[in-house]
């Protein structure tokens, strides 16, 4: 039974409700999503390998399905009709398979601790990463809102890695070990590039009148990034071929085959003659 000194409360609430600007599927429905869709590219991990499976036609229209009713909510701010959004999503999911393809390869090639490209798509969190960022960054370019960075957001709960779904990332894109990597709205990241644990990719400025500018680094073709390493900036370009050591911080451009390290400082304490 509602009690008077609650009435205002929830004459507040609805009041609030009828403000927001977008109404959301859940995030359950969200990672549930990102999740079968993966599945029925590698089908690797089977969580009920005794129940009876589906062919490979009746999973697509399931997850196109899925993918139905999650837009429903979202129908006022599509930019265009539902089922012509459908159709860009599925036939654009060809092409992101082969860079999936291409990306567990640079993985397994590169990281000594691989045992195969099964383990790398079934277990390794970059792999995962890099699949809902790729997605994600589909939907966003169909002009979908908010859902890609559910998609991603989703990803970071399960592997410590935040892409925005607007990055631009190229080919055969390696994560190593990835706790901590946040690779920012404005980045454009070139093809075969390597980024190690705790890489930051990020803006000198947070600041609501930059949301337009790019803000954040480039990244250009071969450069590998080690752990904890920060790089700011929407003018900062790093070269071709360059090489980012650990915990280096930097805010300017270097050029192609550059070799950038941080250095510590070593000083040796002087030893105390304990008191007789």
């Amino acid at each position: 039974m509602t009690t008077s000194h609650q009435e205002p409360f929830f004459l507040r609430l609805t009041e609030q409700n009828e403000k927001y600007r977008y109404k959301l599927p859940s995030r359950h429905d969200a990672g549930n999503f990102i999740q079968n869709l993966i599945n029925f590219l590698f089908p690797i991990s089977q969580d009920c390998p005794n129940c009876p499976s589906k062919d490979l036609a009746m999973k697509y229209a399931d997850l196109r399905d899925e993918l139905d009713h999650m837009l429903q909510p979202l129908l006022p701010q599509l930019e265009k009709e539902k089922g012509e959004i459908l159709d860009e999503i599925f036939s654009g999911i060809p092409d992101i398979y082969e860079m999936l393809l291409a990306d567990a390869k640079s993985i397994t090639d590169n990281d000594p601790a691989s045992v195969s490209l099964e383990e790398v798509i079934s277990v390794y969190p970059g792999f995962m990463a890099i699949a809902t960022y790729r997605f994600a960054h589909l939907f966003a370019q169909c002009g979908i809102p908010l859902l890609p960075r559910m998609l991603t957001e989703f990803a970071h709960s399960q592997t410590g890695i935040d892409i925005h779904p607007n990055a631009v990332i190229g080919r055969s894109f390696f994560i190593d070990h990835g706790t901590g990597v946040v690779i920012g709205e404005t980045t454009h990241i070139g093809n075969n590039v390597k980024l190690y644990q705790g890489v930051t990719l990020g803006a000198t400025h947070v600041s609501k009148s930059l949301a337009s500018r790019k803000r954040h680094p480039t990244i250009e073709d071969n450069v590998v990034v080690y752990a904890n390493a920060t790089i700011l900036g929407g003018e900062t370009v790093i070269g071709h071929d360059s090489i980012i050591g650990g915990n280096a911080w930097l805010v300017k451009s270097v050029p192609p085959f550059s070799q950038v390290y941080h250095q510590s400082k070593i000083e040796i304490r002087p030893q105390t003659v304990p008191a007789t």
